[in-house]
């Protein structure tokens, strides 16, 4: 059995690497961007926006769900997706401090 070494690392670190992983896809990215794009939360099924099938565009969204970035609420049978607005704002800060952080003079 491999053992994840995520451990020895900042609870912070591991949290924001989570937040990558999900990012980094590009169904995932698609679906954020229809989210965004259609300005109001999303009943149903959204695979018909998205060029895979329901049950993978449905996982896809669990990953978004799982850190945050998407939020759901269930009504009966049906779904409402929505962009979690304070979510996004925390990832664009994160992102605006990680790279602050990584900005170097020329080097080499």
């Amino acid at each position: 059995m491999v053992q994840s070494k995520t451990n020895l690392f900042d609870e912070e670190l591991v949290i924001n690497a989570n937040i990558f992983k999900a990012l980094s896809h590009p169904a995932r990215l698609s679906i954020l961007q229809f989210l965004a794009q259609t300005r109001t939360c999303i009943t149903g099924d959204i695979s018909d926006q998205i060029p895979l099938g329901r049950t993978t565009v449905n996982q896809h969204i669990k990953e978004l769900k799982d850190v945050g970035l998407i939020i759901g609420n269930t009504s009966g049978v049906k779904t409402n997706y929505c962009l979690n607005p304070k979510k996004v704002k925390e990832v664009s800060q994160l992102l605006i401090i990680l790279f602050g952080k990584l900005n170097m003079r020329e080097c080499c």
